[in-house]
């Protein structure tokens, strides 16, 4: 909080309030839209030769390279071969024996006896029909699992950009941060050779700069492993140094909550998977049902020896006597009751997520609103008295670092407050099943054609 001016009360208030503005208009870093906006980039070779990528060029890259995406994909490939194998036919048999026949008779004819026969399958249709109807609920199961794992991989590329700009923006604050106290620093150093302020003094502000100039670098390291991460779920296909231009203030806009939980219950892929489920167990339970008859046989065969000829023709058919398959029949009715159970826990638990993820997001605005428009303008005043009070003798070298320490803490604190608030509009997204079709080919912009990200 701002110290109050009744205070210092060796200053005059009005000479103190010039100071401080002065102050703050001679170290623009104290601002907290400076900090938050991009800087302009260093007219260098480097900059402008390392590609820039927007977020959805980025999902792109990776939807294309994934590997466990790929996997998904082909996947539903298997399934799609499967409906063909059920739609197969029954091959036809033939079959060829020999013998010889002797005589016991004189009036009778020794020789050879050749017989052959060929015999067709004819299924029950309910019991094809059946198997068909299974396997294209297998593929479209396939499919929705595919699709969870391509939404659910849309959900993390965004989690890894938002945590990746969350950390740069925490390297640039950082950053900001100790120029303040390199800055600070100076003065100090001033005032101690000078022997207007004690040794101790220096010691504090040394101990300042070590810890920020750690923060800044533990920062800046985990903004490149969270690029890093994103690389390996592209599977290494990104540019070796690469940009990215999205923001933590980007907002898309999301319907009410009725809107979205009736989405959710319409488009999410986990309930369209289970319904898949539920169809192929539907299926399943019919073709168990049908396979107490599976078919008739029909049978041709020929039979020849020296004397005669013979002919026959029949037909055979399984009698189900000792084997009436109630046991897959009980199974296939317990699956189906089991998938059915868990789509209506699905259903339940996914309407509660909306609404627990909606909470989060009105939380997270509330927090951003409250921390940018108040605590963040009252840390920068109370800073801007402190340093102005310092350099007039009326503040210590603590109370300085103390201002710059609370103001470090609301920044932090706003960063992380627009990085929550993202990541519970990507859940609610992802719940709702919001991820679009993304197209599956890369594209990478120039530097010099985007908004450079700090």
């Amino acid at each position: 909080m701002p110290w109050p001016l009744q205070t210092l009360p060796k200053l005059p208030r009005l000479a103190l309030l010039t100071a401080a503005l002065a102050l703050g208009s001679a170290t623009p870093g104290l601002l907290w839209a400076q900090a938050a906006a991009p800087s302009s980039p260093r007219p260098d070779s480097t900059l402008s030769d390392t590609p820039v990528m927007g977020l959805e060029q980025l999902t792109r890259l990776v939807l294309q390279h994934n590997p466990e995406l790929q996997a998904a994909l082909q996947a539903r490939q298997t399934a799609a071969a499967g409906v063909t194998s059920a739609g197969a036919l029954p091959n036809p048999r033939l079959e060829v024996s020999g013998g010889h026949n002797s005589a016991r008779l004189p009036s009778a004819n020794p020789g050879q006896v050749q017989t052959w026969a060929v015999s067709q399958l004819i299924e029950n249709p309910a019991l094809r029909s059946a198997r068909q109807d299974a396997a294209r609920a297998g593929v479209r199961g396939s499919a929705e699992q595919a699709e969870i794992t391509r939404q659910a991989l849309i959900a993390q590329v965004q989690l890894r950009a938002y945590e990746a700009l969350l950390r740069q923006a925490e390297a640039a604050s950082a950053s900001e941060s100790l120029a303040l106290l390199e800055q600070v620093r100076e003065r100090v150093r001033l005032r101690v050779d000078s022997g207007e302020a004690p040794r101790y003094e220096i010691i504090k502000a040394d101990a300042e700069i070590i810890n920020a100039r750690q923060r800044q670098q533990s920062a800046a390291l985990q903004a490149e492993q969270a690029l890093l991460s994103l690389n390996r779920l592209a599977a290494g296909q990104l540019p070796e140094r690469w940009r990215l231009q999205a923001s933590l203030d980007d907002a898309p806009a999301l319907p009410g909550l009725p809107v979205l939980r009736a989405q959710a219950d319409e488009r999410n892929p986990e309930l369209r998977a289970l319904q898949a489920e539920i169809q192929r167990a539907q299926a399943r339970l019919a073709e168990a049902r049908a396979s107490r008859w599976p078919g008739l046989e029909l049978r041709y065969s020929q039979t020849r020896d020296p004397e005669i000829r013979q002919n026959q023709l029949g037909v055979s058919m399984q009698i189900p006597l000792l084997d009436t398959r109630s046991g897959p029949r009980a199974e296939a009715e317990s699956e189906l009751l089991r998938l059915q159970g868990r789509l209506d826990g699905r259903r339940a638990e996914l309407g509660q997520q909306v609404l627990l993820a909606w909470k989060s997001l009105e939380l997270a605005r509330g927090r951003t609103e409250a921390l940018s428009q108040g605590a963040v303008r009252e840390a920068e005043a109370a800073l801007r008295v402190a340093q102005a009070a310092y350099r007039y003798g009326e503040r210590g070298i603590l109370d300085v670092l103390d201002a710059q320490r609370v103001l470090r803490s609301v920044r932090a604190d706003l960063l992380d407050a627009r990085y929550q608030q993202q990541v519970a509009r990507i859940e609610l997204e992802l719940l709702a099943g919001r991820h679009g079709e993304a197209e599956l080919t890369p594209a990478v912009t120039p530097a010099a054609s985007a908004t450079p990200q700090p």
